[in-house]
């Protein structure tokens, strides 16, 4: 079976490894590096839930084969809080404004969320729910994810 040597950086740290071409990004992540905060959910980019950063801009991971990551800085949810006791302003935010109930979806909505509110400093109820809207959620009703991100935005540094 044919591999190809690969190198990223994940989370600020550098991981080589050997992968068949097909291998999904976010197969990679959760198999190979053990990042499992990646969720798989629907395989076919539209519910979100594995949602990373490519070079700071959200991609979904199950859309993208890990040898198309060489090269590149790469972000998970692993890598927002510097310890548990530590979380970055959009999860305490969540956590305060309980902007999750199962927790599946989170991981996606967070790294969706990051950049934009970077790009968005302050935004509107309607722009943080466009930003979102390629998020799915089963259980929240999405009321309690916006108002999470919009006690995040009031916190964050701009």
């Amino acid at each position: 079976m044919e591999t190809h040597a690969i190198t990223l950086t994940v989370n600020d740290q550098t991981y080589r490894g050997e992968v068949e071409p097909r291998m999904l990004l976010s197969d990679y992540l959760r198999h190979e590096l053990g990042l499992t905060g990646t969720h798989v959910g629907c395989e076919h980019g539209v519910c979100g839930a594995c949602t990373v950063l490519l070079d700071g801009q959200p991609v979904r991971s199950c859309l993208m084969f890990a040898v198309q990551a060489e090269g590149y800085e790469l972000s998970t949810v692993e890598g927002l809080a510097s310890s548990a006791e530590d979380l970055h302003p959009l999860q305490q935010a969540f956590w305060e404004a309980h902007g999750l109930q199962c927790g599946f979806c989170t991981p996606g909505f967070l790294m969706t969320l990051v950049p934009f509110l970077a790009e968005n400093p302050q935004p509107t109820e309607r722009e943080i729910r466009e930003a979102i809207s390629g998020n799915l959620c089963r259980c929240t009703g999405y009321q309690n994810i916006v108002a999470a991100a919009l006690l995040a935005a009031e916190g964050m540094p701009e």
